[in-house]
């Protein structure tokens, strides 16, 4: 598994992408799945340097794997902040309108959608969220 070590900072959302596209690239990816990845970890990431340490500066370690057979990728946030499990919050009402949805959920919920699975879990003061992707 490599894994890249980032300051908690939405400024720094370009270099986790950057990391992750290395890791995907010989793996003929699909535009299509590429762009589900790309939102997940942007919402993933996001969340962590928004909400994990408050007024203060933290570290989010983005773990990635990608196993042959089957093809597929494992991402892996490990992040000290407060304990938070996204995957606990209700999905939002997609069948009411924009105007009518409370604000938030809907990155989470894209998530979830786009990815083939995922998980949360806290550990020795740590979030842990893992999110697998099939490649084929």
């Amino acid at each position: 598994m490599k894994k890249i070590v980032l300051d908690a900072l939405v400024q720094n959302l370009d270099l986790l992408n950057d990391f992750v596209h290395g890791e995907l690239k010989d793996n003929s990816v699909s535009l299509k799945t590429q762009n589900q990845i790309d939102l997940a970890v942007e919402e993933i990431f996001v969340n962590i340097a928004s909400y994990a340490y408050g007024s203060q500066h933290g570290k989010v370690e983005v773990s990635i794997q990608t196993d042959k057979n089957p093809l597929r990728t494992t991402i892996v946030f490990t992040d000290s902040g407060v304990s938070f499990n996204p995957l606990a919050k209700e999905d939002p009402d997609v069948t009411l309108g924009a105007s009518e949805r409370s604000i938030g959920g809907l990155g989470i919920f894209l998530t979830k959608k786009y990815m083939d699975s995922v998980d949360y879990c806290r550990k020795e003061e740590k979030n842990i969220f893992t999110m697998v992707k099939n490649l084929e």
